[in-house]
């Protein structure tokens, strides 16, 4: 008889040898091929003769653990769903795998495995069950806790800001926030998509009471997926960030988040030397190749139906990007390495 996970395959990487034998016995019983890996060195290996339909893997493994796998695997646009099942009670850590697109994570105990069931099956047939809004809804799994307390929101948004200097995609950032507040005002966030190109955003959440940290928090944990999934879905190597912000606009709107959004995304190519910043509500100014270029603020998202939107297009090897509207002011700096 025909089992449900019949003609699928399903890697599970864990270190621990009786969670990971169980999965291996649970998922075999539904019909699913399982290739085992102890931690995310041993699994990259296996990906170099397998591919399966379908990752698990832990977030705590030796040698390489799971946000570093999940990392390097996005970094070479694999786009095969991940499922994190993990004992970490630290938010920070799932809201960063999360950004980089796993599909669900789920927490040690595992109790329930009709649930773990379910998680797999969404993973490996997600038409089947939702629509994608109602899957970006759940990304986080507290989301409902948050949205009924916004000072926790708020404190989690606080704690998820990036370093003040990194090295991304081999390009030195930092930057610097030009009005100090207690309360949220704008939010910057930063992240590679692969060895030689990264992706960043600036959103003022003060024009849409509690609203603003909840969007400033789905949009941190949706963005980069959202961005992998457009730049794998074509030819050329600079996304369309205009279509981009439509999308985010479509989804704010449908996760009922009413406001004003204003936001900034831009992206670099470190080899292309390529940058693209567009605005739709925060006002801007670019100095690159010792020129200074206004970027107009056009119209924030969420009010209205459609995105209007600016952009700005250079090659440089370095910029500086000075942002600033009702909730504050920054300037990001780059220097390509």
């Amino acid at each position: 008889m025909e089992k449900p996970l019949d003609g699928k395959s399903i890697l599970i990487v864990e270190d621990e040898v009786v969670f990971r034998s169980l999965l291996q016995n649970f998922l075999a019983a539904l019909g699913a091929t399982i290739y085992l890996a102890d931690d995310g060195l041993d699994a990259l290996e296996n990906l170099k003769n397998n591919t399966p339909d379908l990752l698990i893997c832990d977030l705590a493994m030796p040698r390489m653990d799971g946000i570093s796998f999940v990392e390097q695997l996005r970094h070479q646009r694999c786009q095969i769903p991940i499922l994190v099942i993990s004992a970490t009670e630290n938010m920070a850590d799932i809201a960063h795998v999360l950004r980089l697109g796993v599909q669900d994570v789920l927490l040690k105990p595992v109790k329930n495995l009709e649930r773990l069931r379910e998680a797999v099956y969404e993973c490996l047939y997600p038409s089947m069950f939702t629509s994608k809004v109602d899957e970006d809804e759940q990304l986080f799994q507290d989301w409902d806790a948050l949205v009924r307390d916004p000072l926790a929101a708020a404190t989690l948004l606080k704690q998820l800001q990036p370093p003040v200097q990194q090295t991304v995609a081999k390009c030195r950032v930092n930057y610097r926030q030009l009005t100090s507040a207690e309360q949220p005002g704008l939010v910057l966030d930063i992240a590679a998509l692969s060895e030689h190109d990264l992706a960043f955003y600036c959103l003022d959440v003060t024009r849409a009471g509690n609203n603003g940290v909840l969007a400033a928090l789905l949009l941190r944990a949706l963005f980069n997926g959202l961005l992998q999934e457009q730049l794998s879905g074509q030819s050329q190597k600079l996304p369309e960030l205009n279509a981009l912000l439509r999308q985010v606009n479509l989804l704010l709107r449908q996760a009922n988040l009413n406001g004003q959004f204003p936001l900034l995304v831009g992206y670099y190519h470190q080899t292309l030397k390529n940058l693209i910043i567009v605005s739709a509500g925060l006002h801007a100014s670019l100095t690159v190749n010792h020129q200074q270029i206004q970027v107009a603020n056009g119209v924030p998202l969420g009010t209205l139906g459609n995105a209007h939107l600016n952009q700005v297009s250079q090659r440089c090897e370095a910029w500086q990007c000075q942002v600033w509207g009702s909730g504050g002011r920054l300037r990001l700096m780059l220097a390509n390495d």
